[in-house]
């Protein structure tokens, strides 16, 4: 019996065809080329206490990481050679040492907020109501065995209590563990995965591996090419990623705390650059091409029942997959007051639209960058995609009311809390200038993007969400400076820098019980600073960092002192605190008459008619008016780094 030939998917002969080369040119660098090579590296154990809300340690992160280069010379048409290559592995034992917060056994049964009051079918008593015994409507009722009262937290249980909004159950144990919840291919990550998250579906062990390679040119020009796993930096500022989106970002592994070179999710690219050198104009000009032909990533947020999540978002995914799964009690749903079960597929997350590998769905950018007189600049074109998800509201589900209706189909519903996940084509257009200012002493950096396609949740539309153009920037300020009583002889460093952010397409408006529209603030600052400082011959530094968002009030002071111990030894102590006003309300579309007419209100003028009334509460939207700093409020650590290198 003849086996069809089966032809190979473009991207799979596409990877298999680089790799190849990969291993040809690691095996060539490791070979008789005597030319030049260069191994190091490092080993370190991180160690965080969350004493807010006696939650114990929250990361023991023991990582090796091995850096190897090879100079391989002058090759056929090329002038220089590099071969690089970072490998990674961390074990993370907060998962086996405090497993009741953060592993197996974490979570347990809970109960669900019950504000009580008037509704059509009674006053209803205020009461916390176990998971599983909400009430139940015509069609609403769950398997509990299938989504028992266990291992379960309340959405935003360490930061608020519900006071009247929403309460949703979150699963909180390793997805090999607990499956409720858990997001194939993007949360889905088991016990061993939040060990060693290096090990993984995408192999992140090997965090670089690429070739950089010149190829001389006439009149002194060049053209580098440098093809494989890797990071590339357009930005030139710190924390704000403005222009310096190319890589996504891990913020599983510290939320916004870590450096940006240790959280870069390295991808397969092919960057490509025109170094055409001083000319009449310019005292240097280059031209660059980026391809990502990787398989798209989003940002790591974490996910529910992990110490770190940016925004608390891996536990509302969790949560709302969850109920969209197997059905579960929400707290305060019906009437905007009581505790209700609903059966699957009528509240929740349905699926996440995962981009598959398609040359279509490759990512491109090019960039200018050059010297004129005193001024560094580059200008910056990308056509990626939104590395945050969006949540796309209209997916058919079911009418907990139906059989009064005759309506037990699934079906989109306007407001309805029943979503996809998508990562929309995002254009980004942008530049950023740097400049010495000679008479303060000084560098001044600015960097500006302009982006297309960008989602954002909005109560005030049907699937509860809107495009909106964006305006980012970012202005920073170095300069070393002298605090002669502090330090006589070294100078200090000072970096100050103000991010900014305009929505043009923000839709917000005021409703009978509050406002409506989009959660995100129309405009926003944030700014930060930094102060360091050098003592015995720059092996004791201590530092402060600060920063501030304006409009969610809310701040965090992080200072710490690295030691030099010996050359290769080095210890560092922070402590991380946070002040402000915490999580805020917004509306949570409770009150929207989803159901008509059986979830009409004297507020809804036509029974027969979705309209969302402003109802407010800290689920789900409140996050988006905390910002990363706020929704952190109670993730107040001290830690302890201590790192050889060698």
């Amino acid at each position: 019996m003849q086996i069809p030939h089966r032809k190979a998917p473009v991207g799979l002969k596409l990877k298999t065809t680089l790799l190849a080369s990969f291993l040809a040119i690691f095996a060539m660098s490791i070979g008789s080329i005597p030319v030049w090579a260069k191994v190091s590296g490092y080993v370190e154990n991180d160690t965080y206490n969350r004493y807010t809300n006696d939650r114990g340690l929250s990361k023991v992160r023991n990582t090796l990481q091995l850096e190897y280069s090879k100079e391989l010379g002058s090759v056929g048409i090329f002038s220089e050679i590099e071969f690089n290559t970072t490998l990674r592995a961390t074990y993370d034992g907060v998962y086996d040492l405090n497993s009741d917060e953060w592993g197996n056994h974490a979570g347990g049964s809970i109960t669900m907020e019950q504000a009580g009051g008037p509704s059509p079918i009674g006053p209803i008593p205020p009461a916390q109501v176990p998971f599983g015994n909400g009430i139940v409507l015509p069609y609403g009722d769950y398997d509990k065995t299938k989504n028992p009262n266990q291992g379960l937290e309340n959405l935003g249980q360490y930061l608020h209590s519900p006071d009247g909004g929403l309460d949703i159950a979150v699963p909180v144990r390793p997805c090999d563990k607990d499956s409720r919840g858990c997001l194939d291919g993007y949360m889905d990550a088991d016990l061993n995965e939040l060990r060693f998250p290096e090990f993984n579906d995408r192999q992140d062990w090997l965090r670089e591996f690429y070739v950089d390679a010149t190829v001389p040119l006439a009149d002194g020009k060049e053209l580098g090419l440098k093809l494989g796993r890797q990071q590339i930096i357009w930005g030139r500022t710190d924390l704000f990623r403005v222009l310096d989106i190319i890589n996504p970002v891990d913020f599983s592994r510290n939320n916004i705390y870590d450096e940006l070179e240790d959280i870069r999710i390295p991808m397969w690219m092919l960057e490509t650059e025109l170094r055409t050198g001083p000319g009449k104009i310019f005292d240097d000009l280059n031209f660059s091409i980026v391809w990502n032909f990787d398989k798209f990533r989003p940002d790591n947020l974490g996910q529910g029942g992990t110490p770190n999540q940016i925004l608390d978002a891996g536990s509302f995914f969790r949560g709302m997959k969850n109920l969209w799964d197997n059905g579960g009690t929400v707290g305060n749903f019906a009437f905007g007051n009581t505790a209700t079960n609903f059966r699957p597929h009528t509240l929740g997350i349905k699926d996440v639209e995962l981009p598959n590998w398609t040359l279509s769905n490759t990512q491109l950018g090019a960039k200018i960058e050059g010297v004129y007189k005193d001024v560094g600049f580059s200008l910056n074109y990308l056509y990626t995609r939104q590395q945050l998800p969006s949540l796309h509201g209209g997916v058919p589900a079911l009418n907990p009311w139906g059989p009064l209706s005759g309506d037990l189909t699934e079906q989109p519903r306007a407001y309805l809390p029943a979503f996809d996940i998508h990562f929309p084509r995002v254009n980004l257009f942008g530049g950023s200038l740097d400049y010495y200012v000679d008479p303060i002493k000084s560098v001044i950096r600015v960097e500006a993007a302009y982006t297309t396609g960008e989602e954002f949740p909005n109560t005030a539309r049907p699937e509860l969400y809107s495009e909106s153009d964006v305006i980012r920037w970012v202005f920073g300020w170095d300069r070393n400076t002298f605090i002669r009583f502090l330090n006589p002889k070294k100078a200090f460093f000072f970096s100050a820098q103000i991010f900014g952010q305009h929505l043009l397409d923000h839709e917000l408006k005021n409703g009978p019980l509050g406002l409506i529209g989009m959660p995100d603030w129309k405009d926003n600052y944030l700014a930060t600073l930094l102060i360091k400082g050098w003592w015995q011959n720059d092996r004791l530094s201590p530092q402060l960092l600060v920063a501030h968002d304006t409009k969610a009030r809310a701040t965090t002071f992080e200072p710490s002192v690295s030691w030099l111990v010996t050359d290769n030894l080095s210890l560092i102590a922070r402590w991380n605190t946070k002040l402000g006003t915490g999580a805020r309300k917004f509306n949570d579309v409770r009150f929207a008459n989803q159901f008509p007419p059986f979830t009409a209100t004297p507020l809804h003028s036509d029974p027969n008619t979705p309209l969302p009334v402003g109802l407010m509460g800290y689920e789900p939207l409140g996050r988006f008016r905390s910002g990363p700093l706020g929704m952190a409020k109670n993730e107040d650590q001290v830690s302890v780094s201590l790192r050889y290198a060698f």
